[in-house]
């Protein structure tokens, strides 16, 4: 099968990577969403710069698909389907997303890849998120904390380390990946990449009211 992956750049999409490198599935692309304004990763906040130095580092295909902001659910829809079409000349078979636990977001992506001829799949799904994070840091993936959500986790998490302290840290209610949108990371380093992804921060901003963003450059 030859497979794109929904690519964040962050720790779950790396571990997918790393779960399905000796499968069946042929990993060939990477496909991240980006505000075309500011040219940053929807939700993440990553400038493509950091993320084509991520996917050299990989060795593979990267496309970037960009939105105009504020993005409509049909525009996004539209847009992700012309992303899709060009997926299928380019050969490909399967889509891989990231996802661990919540049913709808699954059935979402399950929907809306039904009317295309790329079979979803979802490797990493039914996964303990406290094992999960761990076997991340034990594999030796380094990571930076980029995006948290004001509402669910205090700013000065914002700008850690992905690690063993940072996970000890974490209030009870905060899920150990993040799988709730409580915050977002960028992976820089780790077993897969040919060298690792310098980069600098700035400092951060805030976006939507309640998103705090490291500022990399």
């Amino acid at each position: 099968m030859k497979t794109c992956l929904s690519w964040s750049g962050g720790r779950d999409s790396m571990m997918m990577l790393h779960t399905l490198r000796d499968g069946p599935q042929e990993v060939e692309g990477l496909l991240t969403t980006f505000s075309l304004a500011d040219r940053r990763m929807m939700m993440h906040g990553v400038p493509i710069d950091l993320v084509e130095k991520q996917v050299q580092s990989l060795g593979i295909s990267f496309y970037p698909v960009f939105f105009e902001e504020p993005v409509s659910n049909e525009n996004y829809e539209e847009t992700m389907s012309v992303a899709i079409r060009q997926l299928e000349r380019d050969g490909f078979t399967a889509m891989g997303f990231g996802d661990l636990f919540l049913e709808d977001i699954r059935k979402y992506r399950e929907k809306q890849m039904a009317q295309t001829k790329l079979s979803p799949i979802f490797p990493l799904w039914g996964r303990s998120t406290s094992e999960f994070a761990m076997e991340f840091i034990h594999k030796g993936y380094k990571a930076k904390i980029v995006c948290v959500d004001g509402d669910q986790l205090d700013s000065s998490f914002l700008g850690r380390d992905y690690d063993k302290q940072f996970l000890e840290d974490l209030p009870d209610l905060v899920d150990p990946c993040g799988e709730n949108g409580e915050f977002h990371s960028f992976v820089y380093d780790g077993p897969l990449f040919k060298n690792a992804v310098s980069f600098d921060a700035k400092g951060h901003y805030i976006k939507y009211n309640r998103f705090h963003y490291l500022d990399l450059i």
